[in-house]
């Protein structure tokens, strides 16, 4: 049965996408306000080593089998067997990695893979990390079926609860690794539930159906192998890299500098948060574009999407570049003081993060994965004695960087690697690549330059008498009137045309009239 939510325009589900992702903003914004000053720098940064280890390993047994299966689904909607195929997948992964954790005890290696960690630590970001695959594949689900606004709408009750449970645990003292973990369990168990009963209501059932036949598994065995193995060696690869920057830091750093440079990341992802939201909707669309062999479809997305989606992370992203001392005292506290270096780096990350997912995306849409793996292996290649340069002792011929060592890595390689990736994709769709990457960096510039503009100006009106928040605010609201004027006499570096933004209005308008009189 396919329901009415499932004919939804690309449009009306992106709203809704995006009010559930403001939402999730300003739920985001309090909780990462909450957690690091609840933990500490160095449980902060134990927490997010091992559930970023654990994440590296469902990453690599993913291996893009969750896109192969995204994209699938997208233009097979009511084929069940897809769904448990995939979902027997997950549950043999979830067993290797269980075999692989009970074996390092075994051997006496947990030490050496996870140095100074509690053993309850490591079994609860095991499962952390199963749990947060398994809820992002249901979400997908939701995407690909074209159930996004009810979706977003009911994801919008979770996160509401979610930050009432974490103040709960911050003001009665209670915060601490535990019940962080407590915590996210019972958010993931939430959302999937959540996104199961939605499937459900439409007529999407998740509870049976789930035997094959043994021609029916190899068949997908096939269909997923064909699509997925280009990337098997970029997945391996990815693995070492990811584990290695963070076991490094770990290694010379400690915890602390692991809570600096997580710090650093969680605040980078909070300016990614508004763009992320389109990510899947759009990679849907390439998708069923490119089944009906539509390349003209796929390539007007790009051009109406692409400039917006990174000027729009470039405008918050510039900010926090320039307010990083505040943004760490709001985020972190005291305790933090060292994170504002990796801050103001990190902040860059989540600018070409936009082009990262939208340019994989046409490389997964249109099958050319062992391309996209090669790139990326090229630069991950290249990252590793990078990584080892900036963050080993100086007596080991090392910088000893620390925190902004591996930060000022991560955005250099993501940027080079970004751009590379795009070059290919712009020759597949015939697109002006140096426009593009003129918009790019006028983007950067524009933005960086008007928040120094309003610093300084507010700076130099109250004295620096004012407290960090309220400062931080006046200083947001000052740069973001001034971006809206620059963009309104230069509208090209948001991407758009003069034209768009009466076209937006009335779309906007549409939406909040449906609203009020629904």
């Amino acid at each position: 049965m396919q329901s009415n939510a499932a004919a939804d325009s690309l449009n009306k589900r992106y709203f809704y996408k995006l009010f559930s992702n403001f939402i999730g903003f300003i739920v985001s914004v309090v909780i990462q306000a909450i957690i690091p000053r609840g933990l500490g720098p160095k449980a902060y940064g134990n927490f997010n080593f091992l559930t970023s280890f654990f994440s590296q390993i469902t990453s690599f047994l993913d291996s893009g089998t969750s896109t192969c299966f995204y994209t699938k689904l997208s233009s097979r909607q009511n084929e069940f067997g897809l769904v448990s195929f995939y979902f027997y997948f997950i549950l043999a992964a979830f067993l290797l990695i269980i075999g692989f954790v009970f074996a390092a005890f075994l051997f006496s290696a947990h030490n050496l893979l996870w140095p100074a960690q509690e053993n309850i630590f490591i079994y609860l970001a095991l499962g952390f990390a199963i749990l947060t695959w398994i809820a992002q594949v249901l979400n997908s689900m939701t995407d690909a079926r074209g159930l996004t606004v009810s979706a977003e709408l009911t994801r919008v009750l979770q996160k509401i609860f979610g930050v009432a449970f974490i103040i709960i645990l911050f003001v009665s003292h209670r915060l601490n690794l535990r019940s962080l973990f407590l915590y996210h369990y019972v958010m993931l168990f939430l959302c999937s539930s959540i996104f199961i009963l939605i499937m459900h209501k439409y007529g999407y059932s998740v509870i049976n159906g789930w035997k094959l036949t043994w021609q029916k598994t190899k068949a997908y065995i096939k269909e997923f192998y064909n699509y997925s193995h280009p990337l098997f060696i970029y997945s391996l690869l990815a693995l070492i890299v990811g584990i290695f920057d963070r076991w490094l830091l770990q290694i010379v750093g400690g915890s602390l500098q692991q809570g600096f440079y997580s710090l650093s990341y969680q605040i980078g992802a909070i300016c990614f948060l508004f763009a992320g939201a389109m990510t899947p909707l759009i990679m849907r669309e390439f998708s069923i574009a490119y089944e009906k062999k539509n390349l003209n479809q796929i390539v007007h997305l790009f051009q109406r999407y692409v400039p917006l989606l990174y000027a729009i992370t470039a405008y918050l992203s510039c900010f926090v570049v320039t307010q990083a001392s505040k943004v760490v005292y709001i985020f972190g506290g005291n305790r933090f003081r060292e994170a504002i270096i990796p801050v103001s780096i990190m902040a860059f990350y989540p600018i070409h993060q936009v082009y990262g997912q939208l340019v994989s995306s046409v490389f997964y849409a249109t099958g050319k994965t062992k391309l996209y793996s090669s790139i990326a292996i090229i630069f991950m290649l290249v990252g590793l004695p990078l990584t080892y340069f900036l963050l080993a002792p100086n007596d080991k011929f090392g910088l000893n960087a620390g925190a902004n060592g591996l930060a000022t890595k991560m955005v250099l390689i993501n940027f080079m690697d970004v751009n590379v990736q795009f070059y290919f994709v712009s020759r597949i769709l015939n697109l002006n690549f140096w426009r593009y990457f003129g918009h790019q960096l006028l983007s950067i510039g524009a933005f960086l330059s008007v928040a120094v503009g309003a610093s300084s100006v507010i700076d130099y009106i109250f004295k620096s008498q004012l407290k960090s928040m309220p400062s931080f605010f006046i200083t947001g609201i000052l740069y973001s009137l001034l971006v809206m004027c620059l963009i309104y006499a230069f509208p090209f570096i948001l991407g758009v045309k003069r034209g768009d933004f009466g076209l937006a209005f009335q779309i906007l308008s549409k939406k909040l009239n449906f609203k009020f009189i629904n």
